[in-house]
């Protein structure tokens, strides 16, 4: 069963698929909040949808803004702070025993960001936003444990930070002056930073509009129109169409978010 902790965020969450053994949610952090140290009774995986924050354990602390997934062995004690953009993330809380039998990772806390460890989690949270059967969502979980198995995740390059602070400065920036500001070619830019970080560049540019928006959206009363503008869109309508493809919901949907707003602590 869930513990206690998990019960008093539990109204604070939007639950989308709840089984007997398993228990997802959608969990949503405003800008800078501070979620005090907590722990788990079961394992708990953390697959990142949008925003950043700052993650801490007794590991140390870590910087997460882009494509990854971190697990919780029960107990496992942590803490984090949201970024300027806050946080969205999809938990996923198991049971060992519904898993079946699969080890789980031997570390207390797995940190895996960019690349196959970042594109599998990011596809299973949208699918779990969706909606996934007992069965769909069990096999999904295999997949993730597995993936962080048998995966590791290299060194970035220091031309994979600075092509990402340039565009989440500006996500109008083209490829190709990207390329040529970090000394590449335009054509080998695109693959490669996709191959790192487990996104395209054009998918972080739209999620970077996106993230702009849904804190606009969430933690303030301006028009939807205006925050197209603000965000960096062309008009409602094409905020529209990315929010559909990027978060699968609409703005409208996400302006009443903020009352699943986890509370700070």
């Amino acid at each position: 069963m869930f513990g206690s902790v998990q019960e008093r965020f539990l109204n604070e969450m939007s639950v989308l698929i709840d089984f007997s053994g398993a228990r997802v949610r959608r969990v949503l952090d405003p800008s800078g909040a501070v979620v005090a140290e907590h722990a788990h009774d079961w394992p708990m995986i953390s697959l990142y949808v949008m925003g950043g924050y700052r993650n801490f354990t007794h590991y140390g602390e870590r910087e997460i803004a882009g494509p990854s997934m971190v697990f919780y062995r029960p107990g496992a004690a942590h803490r984090n702070v949201a970024g300027e953009t806050g946080f969205e993330q999809i938990e996923i809380e198991f049971d060992p025993a519904w898993l079946g039998p699969l080890a789980l990772p031997p570390e207390e806390v797995l940190i895996r960001v960019g690349g196959t460890c970042g594109a599998l989690p990011r596809s299973v949270a949208v699918r779990c936003d969706a909606g996934l059967s007992e069965g769909e969502l069990r096999t999904s979980i295999r997949r993730l444990l597995m993936n962080t198995h048998f995966q590791s995740v290299p060194p970035l390059s220091t031309w994979i930070d600075s092509v990402t602070h340039h565009l989440r400065a500006d996500p109008g920036r083209r490829i190709a002056e990207l390329a040529r500001e970090v000394g590449r070619s335009p054509a080998w830019i695109g693959p490669a930073y996709r191959s790192l970080v487990g996104e395209s560049l054009q998918e972080l540019a739209a999620r970077v509009r996106v993230e702009r928006a849904v804190r606009l959206l969430r933690e303030s009363d301006e028009p939807l129109s205006a925050i197209a503008i603000e965000a960096g869109f062309c008009d409602q309508s094409h905020m529209n169409r990315t929010f559909r493809r990027v978060l699968g919901r609409l703005p409208t949907a996400v302006r009443g978010d903020r009352q699943f707003f986890r509370r700070s602590r």
